[in-house]
Formats: C-alpha cells, sequence, structure tokens
C-alpha cells in the first residue's frame, strides 16, 4: 500500500493521510464528510496498511476517515497501528472525539516521539440529534484539558450556534497550541451560528492561540 497525500480542506500542515481503521465510524454524526462517498462497509481492520512505507519527514494525519480512538475500536487495531508508526522518523497527527483514549494508549503515542493530538469540539452546546454517540463538548475538554503537551489543537468544524463566554473558556483551559475552524462542507442543515458571532469568537480565541480559518468558512463569513 502507498501513503494518501492531503489534498482539499485538509490541514495545511498535514502532508499525507493513512488509514488502518475503515469502515462505518462508531460515532456516527449526522454530518461526517464520509458520508457522501456512500454507504460505508462494517467496521474493520486493513491488515494489509501495515506494509505501507510511511516514509520519512512526512505529517502524516493518522485516522483520518474513522475515528481510531473511539471507545469501541478493539485495542489490539490501535497498537498495531502506533506500533507500525513507531518504525518511521515521521510526525504524526491524531484528531478524536475521544480523547480520554490519548491516556489508554498514552505510552505508546509518546514513543513516537514527534506527534500532536487534536480534538472535534464543534460547539460547548449539546445536539444529540446530530452528535449520535460522540461524547459530549464538557467530557471531551475535561479529558483533554489534563493531557501536558504543547502539541495540541483544537478543531472546530463544523462550527455549530455556541455560547461565546463558554465555549471560549473551555478551549482556553485546554491550552491548544492552534484552533482550526470550519464550517460544513456537505451543507447538512446544521445549526450554525451569525458571521458576527463567528468573528467575535475568532477574536476572544486570538487573544491567547493561533487561529486557522479552513476555506470552507469563507461561506459564513462572506
Amino acid at each position: 500500500m502507498s501513503l494518501n497525500k492531503s489534498t482539499g480542506n485538509m490541514y495545511e500542515f498535514v502532508t499525507h493521510t493513512w488509514n488502518t481503521i475503515k469502515g462505518k465510524c462508531p460515532h456516527g454524526c449526522l454530518y461526517c464528510y464520509v458520508k457522501r462517498w456512500g454507504k460505508q462497509p462494517e467496521l474493520h481492520f486493513e491488515e494489509r496498511e501495515l506494509k505501507t512505507d510511511l516514509g520519512s519527514g512526512n505529517t502524516i494525519f493518522v485516522g483520518s476517515s474513522c475515528d481510531m480512538f473511539a471507545d469501541v475500536i478493539p485495542v489490539e487495531w490501535v497498537i498495531k497501528t502506533l506500533l507500525h508508526c513507531e518504525k518511521f522518523d515521521n510526525t504524526y497527527f491524531f484528531q478524536t472525539k475521544n480523547p480520554k483514549g490519548y491516556f489508554e494508549y498514552g505510552a505508546h503515542i509518546a514513543a513516537l516521539n514527534k506527534f500532536a493530538l487534536c480534538i472535534t469540539l464543534e460547539t460547548n452546546r449539546w445536539y444529540e440529534e446530530i452528535m449520535n454517540n460522540s461524547p459530549k463538548p464538557i467530557h471531551k475538554v475535561f479529558e483533554f484539558s489534563h493531557i501536558p503537551i504543547k502539541e495540541k489543537f483544537i478543531t472546530i468544524e463544523p462550527i455549530m450556534n455556541f455560547d461565546l463566554s463558554e465555549l471560549v473558556d473551555i478551549i482556553e483551559i485546554c491550552n491548544p497550541l492552534q484552533v482550526n475552524i470550519g464550517a460544513d462542507s456537505g451543507r447538512n442543515n446544521l445549526p450554525e451560528p451569525s458571521k458576527e458571532k463567528v468573528l467575535e469568537l475568532i477574536s476572544e480565541l486570538e487573544k491567547f492561540t493561533i487561529v486557522h480559518q479552513k476555506s470552507n468558512l469563507k461561506r459564513i463569513l462572506k
């Protein structure tokens, strides 16, 4: 197998993506971009991906199509993935809605030497019909805020309507190196905030962190 070059509205610092765990994401969020590809197969581990040469000097988003730290993912799958990453000198980017998984696999992640951890935090509110099996925002923040590393990111995408002061406060306690903000690319009729509210959020966040506006945010800010 070969690495996939990062394309589209991803992250400017990510060069490649690599996925060993594929199929229906356990979180099943209404807006998930993977759903645009049609019906997904059952959750499974692609053993052949462990033959992939990950190269060196790359920044690889591992688990970009399915949350590899979701509670129901078999431990063996995650450990196999991280052990393969250890064989190559890259920077690895992980993103999850279940940051307690970072604690469960902390020793294996730390062995990678160069890595960054990210959580998806669409809002401070809980939209059950949209977020389905995803952990509640306050639970994500509680876990993530206790991780003592510098390379922490928060991605607010797709951004949904929020309470400004509360969202800013819970992001600040996580002490992220960068916050990425993006809109719903799939036009799923989500409860989105106004342009003015998003601009106010950006202004407040820039007081303590770097804010990266993803290209799809232009639809809200135009």
